[in-house]
Protein backbone atom coordinates (compact mmCIF):
# COMPACT_ATOMS: atom_id res chain seq x y z
CA UNK A 1 0.00 0.00 0.00
CA UNK A 2 2.57 2.26 -0.98
CA UNK A 3 0.52 5.01 -2.13
CA UNK A 4 -1.27 5.36 1.39
CA UNK A 5 -1.89 9.18 1.94
CA UNK A 6 -1.58 10.45 -1.42
CA UNK A 7 -5.01 12.36 -2.98
CA UNK A 8 -5.39 11.23 -6.91
CA UNK A 9 -7.63 12.63 -9.51
CA UNK A 10 -8.07 10.50 -12.67
CA UNK A 11 -10.06 11.75 -15.39
CA UNK A 12 -12.25 9.82 -17.34
CA UNK A 13 -12.14 7.15 -14.79
CA UNK A 14 -15.71 6.19 -15.42
CA UNK A 15 -14.50 3.03 -18.04
CA UNK A 16 -12.22 1.75 -19.80
CA UNK A 17 -8.33 2.59 -19.22
CA UNK A 18 -9.53 4.92 -16.67
CA UNK A 19 -11.37 3.17 -15.09
CA UNK A 20 -8.43 0.53 -14.51
CA UNK A 21 -6.24 3.15 -13.42
CA UNK A 22 -8.63 4.45 -10.80
CA UNK A 23 -8.71 0.99 -9.67
CA UNK A 24 -5.48 -0.09 -9.12
CA UNK A 25 -4.42 3.74 -7.37
CA UNK A 26 -7.15 3.03 -4.73
CA UNK A 27 -6.00 -0.73 -4.15
CA UNK A 28 -2.66 0.62 -4.19
CA UNK A 29 -4.28 3.01 -1.12
CA UNK A 30 -4.32 6.02 -2.48
CA UNK A 31 -7.41 8.33 -1.87
CA UNK A 32 -8.76 8.71 -5.40
CA UNK A 33 -11.50 10.69 -7.21
CA UNK A 34 -12.98 9.83 -10.30
CA UNK A 35 -13.91 12.72 -13.00
CA UNK A 36 -16.23 12.18 -15.67
CA UNK A 37 -19.12 14.06 -17.60
CA UNK A 38 -21.63 10.93 -16.31
CA UNK A 39 -21.69 8.11 -14.34
CA UNK A 40 -24.82 6.61 -15.42
CA UNK A 41 -23.46 3.68 -17.37
CA UNK A 42 -20.63 2.14 -14.83
CA UNK A 43 -20.88 0.36 -11.95
CA UNK A 44 -19.31 1.53 -8.20
CA UNK A 45 -15.46 1.16 -8.20
CA UNK A 46 -14.06 0.49 -4.88
CA UNK A 47 -12.43 2.74 -3.32
CA UNK A 48 -13.39 5.66 -5.94
CA UNK A 49 -14.92 8.47 -5.50
CA UNK A 50 -16.89 9.77 -8.60
CA UNK A 51 -17.66 13.44 -9.52
CA UNK A 52 -19.24 14.75 -12.14
CA UNK A 53 -17.13 17.55 -14.33
CA UNK A 54 -16.56 18.90 -17.37
CA UNK A 55 -12.46 18.63 -18.33
CA UNK A 56 -12.50 20.91 -21.18
CA UNK A 57 -14.48 23.85 -18.88
CA UNK A 58 -12.77 25.87 -16.44
CA UNK A 59 -15.39 26.26 -14.00
CA UNK A 60 -15.78 22.53 -13.22
CA UNK A 61 -12.19 21.82 -13.57
CA UNK A 62 -11.60 24.13 -10.67
CA UNK A 63 -14.95 23.09 -8.66
CA UNK A 64 -13.72 19.38 -8.87
CA UNK A 65 -10.06 20.48 -7.43
CA UNK A 66 -11.74 22.68 -4.57
CA UNK A 67 -14.25 20.25 -3.36
CA UNK A 68 -10.93 17.60 -2.85
CA UNK A 69 -8.79 20.54 -1.57
CA UNK A 70 -11.43 21.81 0.90
CA UNK A 71 -12.71 18.40 2.24
CA UNK A 72 -9.03 16.43 1.99
CA UNK A 73 -6.11 18.49 0.90
CA UNK A 74 -3.92 19.08 -1.67
CA UNK A 75 -3.56 16.78 -4.72
CA UNK A 76 -0.58 14.59 -5.17
CA UNK A 77 -1.28 12.70 -8.07
CA UNK A 78 -3.27 13.93 -11.50
CA UNK A 79 -3.51 11.10 -14.19
CA UNK A 80 -5.34 12.97 -17.23
CA UNK A 81 -6.61 10.57 -19.09
CA UNK A 82 -10.37 11.47 -20.51
CA UNK A 83 -10.59 12.04 -24.08
CA UNK A 84 -12.20 11.54 -27.26
CA UNK A 85 -10.39 8.79 -28.64
CA UNK A 86 -12.74 5.27 -29.39
CA UNK A 87 -15.79 6.49 -30.52
CA UNK A 88 -14.62 8.83 -33.28
CA UNK A 89 -15.18 7.39 -36.79
CA UNK A 90 -11.90 6.63 -38.74
CA UNK A 91 -11.93 9.28 -42.12
CA UNK A 92 -9.21 10.59 -44.72
CA UNK A 93 -8.38 13.91 -43.64
CA UNK A 94 -10.53 15.75 -46.62
CA UNK A 95 -13.73 14.60 -44.68
CA UNK A 96 -12.78 15.86 -40.85
CA UNK A 97 -14.48 19.39 -40.29
CA UNK A 98 -13.63 22.16 -38.79
CA UNK A 99 -16.01 21.81 -36.34
CA UNK A 100 -14.81 18.28 -35.79
CA UNK A 101 -11.21 19.10 -35.53
CA UNK A 102 -11.61 22.07 -32.88
CA UNK A 103 -14.17 19.87 -30.96
CA UNK A 104 -11.69 16.79 -31.04
CA UNK A 105 -8.67 18.78 -30.46
CA UNK A 106 -10.34 21.14 -27.54
CA UNK A 107 -11.55 17.88 -25.88
CA UNK A 108 -8.20 16.22 -25.76
CA UNK A 109 -5.67 19.34 -25.09
CA UNK A 110 -7.89 21.44 -23.04
CA UNK A 111 -8.55 19.24 -20.37
CA UNK A 112 -4.91 17.87 -19.40
CA UNK A 113 -3.78 22.04 -19.67
CA UNK A 114 -6.59 22.87 -17.06
CA UNK A 115 -6.47 20.44 -14.64
CA UNK A 116 -2.50 20.90 -14.81
CA UNK A 117 -3.18 24.61 -13.98
CA UNK A 118 -5.47 23.93 -11.15
CA UNK A 119 -3.50 21.19 -9.07
CA UNK A 120 -0.16 22.44 -9.80
CA UNK A 121 -0.20 25.86 -7.28
CA UNK A 122 -0.30 23.10 -3.87
CA UNK A 123 2.24 20.42 -5.68
CA UNK A 124 4.04 23.47 -5.88
CA UNK A 125 4.04 24.39 -2.03
CA UNK A 126 4.60 20.28 -1.08
CA UNK A 127 7.49 19.81 -3.62
CA UNK A 128 6.16 16.52 -4.62
CA UNK A 129 3.42 15.91 -7.19
CA UNK A 130 2.97 13.69 -10.21
CA UNK A 131 1.52 13.88 -13.18
CA UNK A 132 0.93 11.30 -16.04
CA UNK A 133 -0.73 12.13 -19.42
CA UNK A 134 -2.17 9.24 -21.89
CA UNK A 135 -0.98 9.97 -25.01
CA UNK A 136 -1.11 7.45 -28.03
CA UNK A 137 1.70 5.04 -29.65
CA UNK A 138 -0.39 6.50 -32.81
CA UNK A 139 2.14 9.35 -32.87
CA UNK A 140 5.05 7.50 -33.39
CA UNK A 141 3.53 5.08 -36.35
CA UNK A 142 1.35 8.22 -37.95
CA UNK A 143 -1.87 6.34 -38.32
CA UNK A 144 -4.07 7.65 -41.31
CA UNK A 145 -7.71 8.50 -40.78
CA UNK A 146 -7.54 9.82 -37.55
CA UNK A 147 -5.56 12.62 -37.97
CA UNK A 148 -7.59 15.07 -35.78
CA UNK A 149 -6.69 12.24 -32.71
CA UNK A 150 -3.37 11.72 -33.76
CA UNK A 151 -2.67 16.16 -33.66
CA UNK A 152 -4.40 16.22 -30.46
CA UNK A 153 -2.39 13.17 -28.84
CA UNK A 154 0.95 14.51 -30.53
CA UNK A 155 0.01 17.73 -28.62
CA UNK A 156 -0.35 15.83 -25.29
CA UNK A 157 3.28 14.29 -25.88
CA UNK A 158 5.04 17.64 -26.24
CA UNK A 159 2.86 19.55 -23.72
CA UNK A 160 4.38 17.02 -21.40
CA UNK A 161 7.96 17.32 -22.50
CA UNK A 162 7.52 21.37 -21.39
CA UNK A 163 5.28 20.87 -18.40
CA UNK A 164 8.09 18.64 -17.21
CA UNK A 165 10.54 21.48 -17.66
CA UNK A 166 8.47 23.87 -16.16
CA UNK A 167 7.70 22.21 -13.30
CA UNK A 168 10.89 19.68 -12.14
CA UNK A 169 12.37 22.31 -10.02
CA UNK A 170 9.58 21.95 -7.25
CA UNK A 171 9.72 18.87 -7.46
CA UNK A 172 6.66 17.38 -9.55
CA UNK A 173 7.01 14.98 -12.48
CA UNK A 174 5.32 14.79 -15.79
CA UNK A 175 5.53 11.87 -17.88
CA UNK A 176 3.05 10.35 -20.57
CA UNK A 177 2.29 6.75 -21.66
CA UNK A 178 1.25 5.76 -24.95
CA UNK A 179 -0.85 2.57 -25.62
CA UNK A 180 -2.01 0.79 -28.35
CA UNK A 181 -5.08 -0.16 -29.54
CA UNK A 182 -6.68 -0.91 -26.59
CA UNK A 183 -9.88 -3.30 -26.17
CA UNK A 184 -12.01 -0.43 -24.40
CA UNK A 185 -15.72 -1.25 -23.87
CA UNK A 186 -15.89 1.88 -25.92
CA UNK A 187 -13.75 0.84 -28.73
CA UNK A 188 -15.40 -2.63 -29.20
CA UNK A 189 -18.50 -0.70 -29.41
CA UNK A 190 -16.80 1.11 -32.35
CA UNK A 191 -18.13 -0.65 -35.70
CA UNK A 192 -15.27 0.71 -37.60
CA UNK A 193 -12.95 -2.06 -35.40
CA UNK A 194 -14.02 -5.28 -37.39
CA UNK A 195 -12.37 -8.87 -36.57
CA UNK A 196 -10.51 -7.60 -39.61
CA UNK A 197 -8.58 -4.27 -38.17
CA UNK A 198 -8.09 -5.59 -34.85
CA UNK A 199 -6.19 -8.82 -35.93
CA UNK A 200 -4.22 -6.26 -38.51
CA UNK A 201 -3.42 -4.03 -35.44
CA UNK A 202 -1.82 -7.04 -33.36
CA UNK A 203 -0.22 -8.61 -36.41
CA UNK A 204 1.88 -5.23 -36.10
CA UNK A 205 2.72 -5.59 -32.77
CA UNK A 206 5.76 -7.54 -31.03
CA UNK A 207 3.53 -9.20 -28.36
CA UNK A 208 0.89 -10.78 -30.47
CA UNK A 209 -2.15 -10.29 -28.24
CA UNK A 210 -5.30 -7.40 -27.59
CA UNK A 211 -4.29 -4.81 -25.30
CA UNK A 212 -6.84 -4.87 -22.43
CA UNK A 213 -7.01 -1.60 -20.28
CA UNK A 214 -5.55 -3.24 -16.96
CA UNK A 215 -2.17 -3.94 -19.63
CA UNK A 216 -1.30 0.02 -19.22
CA UNK A 217 -1.44 -0.07 -14.98
CA UNK A 218 1.59 -1.26 -14.17
CA UNK A 219 3.40 1.39 -15.72
CA UNK A 220 1.22 3.61 -14.20
CA UNK A 221 1.70 2.77 -10.61
CA UNK A 222 5.26 2.90 -11.37
CA UNK A 223 5.44 6.56 -12.52
CA UNK A 224 3.27 8.04 -9.61
CA UNK A 225 5.54 6.20 -7.31
CA UNK A 226 8.93 7.26 -5.70
CA UNK A 227 10.55 4.72 -7.66
CA UNK A 228 10.17 7.31 -10.50
CA UNK A 229 11.68 10.55 -9.21
CA UNK A 230 14.04 10.68 -11.34
CA UNK A 231 11.80 10.12 -14.55
CA UNK A 232 10.28 13.28 -15.81
CA UNK A 233 9.36 14.96 -19.46
CA UNK A 234 9.24 10.75 -21.02
CA UNK A 235 6.44 9.23 -23.67
CA UNK A 236 6.50 5.74 -22.37
CA UNK A 237 5.13 3.28 -25.47
CA UNK A 238 2.98 0.40 -24.19
CA UNK A 239 1.61 -0.80 -27.35
CA UNK A 240 3.05 -4.59 -27.52
CA UNK A 241 5.93 -3.44 -29.21
CA UNK A 242 4.39 -1.70 -32.19
CA UNK A 243 5.91 1.66 -31.77
CA UNK A 244 9.42 0.43 -31.73
CA UNK A 245 11.26 3.71 -30.72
Amino acid sequence: MYLNGKIAIITGAATGIGASIASALASHGALVFGVDLSWDDSGPIAGVEQLEGDVADQSSVRRCVAYIEERHGAVDILINNAALSSGLAPKPFDDISAEEWTRVLTNNTLGPFLFSQTVAPAMRKKKWGRIVNLTSATIFTGQPHLLHYVASKGAIASMTRSLARELGPDGITVNAIAPGLTMTRNMRANSAYTEAVLEQAVAAQCIAVREQPEDLVGVCLFLVSDGANMMTGQVLAVDGGTAVH
